[in-house]
């Protein structure tokens, strides 16, 4: 009688606890919404910097506005190479009001066309921006000094 007892209390256990798995887990396989409805609105998502000269600190500001009903948090921003530095706001961004997106792109011994992309993550999705442009490469030196010899990457 008790070997029955233990198999039935054993049995109902199991049962209980494979049922509040499969309860608990069916709440965390839902994809979970965006906090904002509205979301982050850039006014505008890609720029161009045209032809700048190698070694200058090309600096662009990527204003946005929280659109969403909620305070939106960037958790993080990042760039596609080490060339792009960005920098954001690490504050939430009350409903309606603005933000800035800082991006700087090192051109030093960078000659020719470039694309980089600025990856934002936030509570409201993730939005993609772009900079973009051509660096002129810089005239050797006149003066008699040896020009910089090339990197290993540039090699």
């Amino acid at each position: 009688m008790k070997k029955l007892l233990l198999c039935a209390a054993l049995g109902l256990a199991f049962t209980a606890t494979t049922g509040s798995l499969s309860l608990a887990q069916s709440k965390t396989d839902k994809p979970a919404a965006p906090a904002t409805e509205g979301g982050i609105k850039f006014e505008t998502e890609t720029h161009d910097f045209g032809t700048i000269k190698e070694g200058v600190q090309a600096t662009y500001e990527f204003k946005f506005t929280n659109k969403g009903n909620d305070p939106l948090v960037l958790s993080n921003v990042s760039a596609s190479c080490g060339c792009t530095t960005p920098t954001w706001p690490r504050e939430p961004i009350m409903k309606n009001k603005t933000g800035v997106i800082k991006a700087v792109y090192n051109s030093q011994g960078r000659p020719g066309p470039f694309t980089k992309q600025i990856t934002v993550v936030s509570n409201a999705g993730t939005k993609v921006l772009t900079i973009k442009g051509t660096v002129e490469k810089a005239p050797a030196a006149t003066d008699g000094t040896p020009a910089r010899e090339k990197s290993m990457m540039e090699k």
